[in-house]
């Protein structure tokens, strides 16, 4: 085994700088989709040993067994009690939705939870069902937010991951940086088969590792109503081989001698240069592109595509490699873009048929990108997982690309990697016509903006008491009602690794305190001191609201649960669920997601509604990465509007802090 030893270290931080990270969301009939988890500062436990004040890697020696103790002592995702929900469900449509709506919604509330109701029933069948299982939510959630969801998974699933550019720009550059990225991937893979992986901690309390252990060598697979997804991580099956992308064109590649040491930078360096002298640029039709359709359309096609052996056999090479390398030509100064906007939407969607979507296979749950103009980053399926072991791996991936060149010479002769060949039907033909032309439309219709917000970061709010997290979500509230005139619906993730198992819940970031705040900020006839005491409950509010959410008692995934509860038990559904303003609370016209990490990236994602924005940020400690997003086809957004309303409201608020005595600390 060979480990470089590089291992990322974090450090737990004060309670306020626990912040939630996010993805977004995507609407699945009335409930939430696409989402991450919170993403907090962790201290690794074990593999570390402390020595003079510093931190060095132990011995990566196999722990066999640990995950699953470790994961044994978690404690299970608890219930809500039925009455907290419900009361929390009304404040929570306080500020968006008429207070006629609002009677009405009322007295169904009541109705529900009235003692020997159609509630108290559901929540005795949802309580006994968490007594039969490691997690009452999680499989029911990876079919509703995932599998089950049939919009196309590029913009509306699909998170992008945009990293800083390296320094280079040519073919040589591109890959010998593609070798590194491979060995750091091998070399976490390595603490993730070992079962060394350092436990992740929110405070004193372990995480969840799951996720970690499904990342790699899963894909999913489309079905024509239904989705699922395949791991190849163990078994007699278990993985050996990546595969890369070039031009179109799919290869296989071995990354393990026969020793079963990974092969080193050097070796693969070699390896890459073959595959790109054997995938000159060509008219190949681009396969991978018909990932990017409507999960329907895709899955009879998909049907139809593997009807041939070869196309099978190549198909499954592609679901079993352990991820999937795309090394992309000159792209996003192709889409008239002098900034990072066009090297975001490269990771999001490929930017067209045109250019780079067709080398890509969005399936697959680690996708790495490559340019060959130095642009680096990803794009993940995640069903599997959340974002933090995306960042996470991410992290030690850049931590390890940044080591010096390592003396390595290939001691042997290595085999070719094999190229994966495809037969094209007139059918299948036609299949990638059409794919070509929906995604062409919905690159056209994605209007995304990337802003590298300069004046402050972190440092503002922690220097006045406030969490950051916080301080951008009430910025985010104050530029929607300065530019809509009304707060919206907005959705925050928050993780629920504390107990096993765990995936997200909702925190809900319009509240009655925000919005009171939002009204009043430009209110002529407010003094700064009473916009201050605004800024500081609606800050105070969000904070609640995250505590508890991390906690397992906020709302949505436990109304969730008693909806699925009755479709599961065939009754009527209770009339809150088709209440109008249920309708409203589910749909998200803010999606947002804090990513912070270690590195200087930033996310991106499509919206999750027609007429809503996403947004996404990483706050470091002196400028914050941001992106917004909104569709061109609707009237009501505006991406460019939006970006500069955020730069207006955090400045806002700063100017407010500073220039109000009672606010100076």
């Amino acid at each position: 085994m060979r480990l470089h030893g590089c291992r990322v270290v974090r450090i737990v931080a004060q309670w306020e700088d626990l912040l939630p990270s996010c993805t977004s969301t995507r609407i699945v009939g009335r409930f939430s989709s696409r989402m991450w988890g919170i993403l907090t500062r962790t201290t690794f436990k074990m593999g570390m040993e402390k020595t003079s004040g510093l931190v060095r890697p132990v011995s990566a020696t196999k722990l066999a067994g640990r995950f699953l103790a470790h994961q044994e002592g978690l404690p299970s995702l608890p219930v809500p009690a039925l009455q907290q929900t419900c009361d929390r469900y009304l404040a929570v449509l306080e500020p968006i939705v008429e207070t006629e709506k609002l009677k009405r919604t009322r007295e169904l509330v009541t109705d529900f939870q009235k003692a020997g109701g159609m509630g108290e029933r559901l929540q005795k069948s949802l309580e006994k069902r968490a007594q039969g299982t490691e997690n009452w939510l999680s499989d029911w959630w990876v079919l509703c937010a995932y599998l089950d969801y049939r919009l196309p998974v590029v913009i509306h699933s699909n998170p992008g991951l945009l990293l800083p550019r390296f320094d280079f720009r040519d073919k040589q550059g591109q890959l010998r940086h593609a070798a590194k990225l491979i060995a750091g991937v091998l070399d976490f893979k390595a603490q993730v088969d070992n079962e060394t992986l350092p436990v992740e901690h929110m405070g004193r309390r372990p995480l969840c590792m799951n996720q970690y252990y499904q990342l790699l060598s899963s894909c999913r697979v489309p079905g024509i109503h239904r989705d699922s997804v395949v791991n190849h991580a163990k078994g007699p099956t278990a993985s050996r081989h990546m595969v890369v992308a070039h031009h179109n064109q799919f290869f296989t590649l071995d990354v393990y001698n026969g020793d079963g040491s990974p092969l080193n930078e050097d070796q693969l360096l070699v390896q890459l240069r073959k595959i790109c002298e054997a995938s000159p640029q060509s008219s190949e039709e681009p396969v991978g592109i018909l990932t990017s359709q409507d999960r329907n359309v895709w899955g009879k096609a998909y049907l139809e595509l593997i009807k041939d052996p070869t196309n099978k056999e190549s198909v499954e090479a592609i679901q079993r490699s352990i991820f999937t390398l795309s090394l992309d030509s000159m792209s996003h100064h192709a889409l008239g873009e002098t900034d990072h906007s066009g090297a975001a939407q490269q990771m999001l969607h490929g930017g067209g048929s045109h250019l780079n979507s067709g080398n890509r296979w969005f399936d697959k749950t680690l996708q790495f990108i490559l340019g060959e103009d130095g642009m680096f980053g990803l794009n993940y399926e995640h069903a599997p997982a959340e974002g933090p072991p995306i960042v996470a791996l991410i992290d030690h991936v850049e931590e390890c690309m940044k080591k010096a060149d390592m003396a390595h010479s290939p001691t042997s002769p290595l085999p070719a990697p094999r190229k994966l060949h495809f037969n094209i039907t007139p059918d299948i033909r036609r299949h990638i016509e059409e794919a070509k032309l929906h995604l062409n439309t919905m690159v056209q219709q994605l209007d995304l903006k990337l802003l590298v917000f300069k004046h402050f970061g972190k440092n503002i709010p922690k220097s006045f008491k406030m969490s950051p997290d916080a301080f951008i979500q009430i910025g985010l509230q104050l530029a929607y009602y300065r530019l809509h005139q009304k707060p919206c619906s907005t959705y925050e993730s928050a993780s629920l690794r504390m107990f096993r198992l765990g995936r997200t819940d909702t925190i809900r970031s319009a509240s009655t305190d925000s919005s009171n705040f939002a009204k009043a900020f430009d209110d002529p006839g407010k003094k700064n001191a009473e916009k201050v005491a605004l800024l500081e409950r609606a800050i105070k509010a969000h904070r609640a609201y995250t505590e508890m959410a991390i906690q397992g008692q906020a709302i949505d995934r436990h109304l969730l649960g008693l909806k699925l509860q009755a479709i599961e038990e065939q009754v009527s559904l209770p009339e809150i669920f088709t209440d109008p303003s249920y309708a409203a609370a589910m749909h998200f016209k803010m999606s947002t997601s804090q990513v912070p990490a270690k590195s200087d990236c930033v996310m991106c994602f499509g919206p999750v509604v027609e007429d809503g924005y996403g947004v996404c940020y990483n706050p470091k400690d002196k400028h914050i990465n941001l992106v917004v997003s909104s569709f061109s086809t609707c009237q009501e957004t505006d991406t460019g509007r939006m970006v500069q309303g955020v730069e207006a409201a955090l400045l806002d608020m700063r100017t407010l802090l500073e220039s109000t005595p009672k606010a100076k600390l």
